[in-house]
């Protein structure tokens, strides 16, 4: 087993017991990022780019470096590709309507899939409905995996872009991207990927992933809210408009017109997220110091083990592939005669943490025919413990309702 142990005493949130097991929503933050964001905002904080002051280019320098520490990061050759946005919704939002209005007409296609996060699935409907283009969805098999067999009868020249999760929030469903973007590719379409869950815990090279567009959120990988990443090629950039307008992201105004910054700025108006930026940055920093690899290890033991014992409760049915091929480490349940909100409740009466609902995914739950479910996931900070503590709190929730 992966001992992490360790790490938990760096999370002084977590110092009073609870077992956290909600990281697909939002993970923790270590105290080298607290102390990090503290001190720069303490000692080193002014607006960017627009100040000839020591103070501005000091921050300038901060937020900058943040930049190309997440090119770095996902193997991005040139940092003018990664975009700053304010998560990766905003991120999704960027190209459906950046990208997508620019380039989509009647008679297009756009093709997403059954098991996608809102956030990659409602602005497409938008930018369709706008448009005129038809939006399809990839179908999920029986054992909750992506149906490559009807992706690749349903892709056509018709179809424009692909828009896919690289892990489902829900599931933990990877589907394969690479074999998703080269096919996508032959066929002349660009390829968009929700990596909110993925490059959390997946070591990512956007080189080898194939995609034109990548979308994730510091938030889920121990860095503050307010900041995510669009990454780009740069010849998919130069076919976007910006998302938004403003200050910062202009080369020339007119009463009448404007002109646009290079990228990335033309596509980051107003004030940026600075400090968040240097969170972000102590974040990554953070995440390589134990290493990605073993960080998938980790996910990926626990997962093992939390698919055994939860799946040996009597009356609990686990939402998702039963086993460690191609899935990450979110474990989604129901329980016979339970709601999942009365179930999450119980277990936070024991310390435990896990998500209740439908998890912004409410086609998917449709799909599977349950109106909602009970998500344990699992980060850095976790350990056996947690789910023996999950476990114990399944077991109670039957007593209550006079299971035996």
């Amino acid at each position: 087993m992966t001992d992490l142990s360790h790490l938990k005493a760096d999370f002084p949130v977590l110092e009073n017991g609870v077992h956290f097991l909600d990281s697909g929503a939002s993970s923790q933050k270590p105290i080298p990022v607290l102390e990090a964001m503290d001190r720069f905002a303490r000692t080193s904080y002014a607006n960017v780019h627009r100040g000839a002051y020591k103070l501005s280019v000091a921050s300038t320098e901060a937020y900058e470096a943040a930049r190309r520490r997440v090119a770095e990061f996902i193997g991005a050759d040139n940092p003018s590709e990664v975009i700053f946005v304010r998560g990766t919704t905003t991120a999704l939002n960027t190209v459906a309507f950046g990208w997508g209005l620019e380039n989509l007409q009647e008679g297009d296609r756009i093709l997403s899939t059954e098991i996608e996060h809102h956030a990659n699935l409602v602005p497409w409907q938008m930018v369709a409905k706008r448009t005129g283009a038809t939006l399809d969805h990839i179908p999920m098999t029986d054992d909750f995996r992506l149906d490559m067999e009807a992706y690749e009868s349903m892709i056509g020249p018709d179809v424009k872009i692909v828009t896919v999760t690289g892990m489902s929030n829900v599931l933990g469903t990877m589907p394969p991207v690479r074999q998703i973007a080269d096919i996508a590719h032959r066929h002349g379409a660009r390829v968009v990927v929700d990596a909110a869950q993925l490059v959390p815990h997946v070591r990512v090279n956007v080189s080898d992933l194939g995609a034109d567009f990548l979308a994730f959120s510091s938030h889920k990988m121990l860095g503050p809210t307010g900041i995510g990443v669009l990454w780009g090629r740069m010849d998919a950039l130069e076919e976007t408009e910006p998302f938004e307008g403003g200050g910062e992201m202009i080369s020339d105004v007119t009463l009448q017109s404007a002109t646009w910054a290079e990228i990335p700025h033309r596509f980051e108006a107003g004030t940026p997220p600075i400090i968040e930026a240097v969170g972000f940055h102590a974040a990554i920093d953070y995440l390589e110091s134990i290493g990605m690899e073993k960080i998938f290890e980790h996910d990926m033991e626990l997962t093992e083990i939390a698919l055994q014992r939860v799946g040996d409760v009597p009356g609990v049915s686990i939402q998702g592939p039963n086993n460690t091929i191609d899935r990450g480490g979110v474990v989604s349940m129901t329980m016979e005669g339970v709601h999942a909100h009365d179930l999450a409740t119980i277990l936070d009466e024991g310390g435990v943490a896990v998500r209740a609902g439908h998890h912004c995914a409410k086609p998917l739950m449709n799909r599977m025919g349950v109106a909602a479910t009970a998500r344990a996931s699992f980060y850095v900070y976790n350990t056996e413990q947690d789910i023996d503590a999950l476990v114990t709190g399944l077991r109670r929730a039957r007593e209550l309702f006079g299971m035996s």
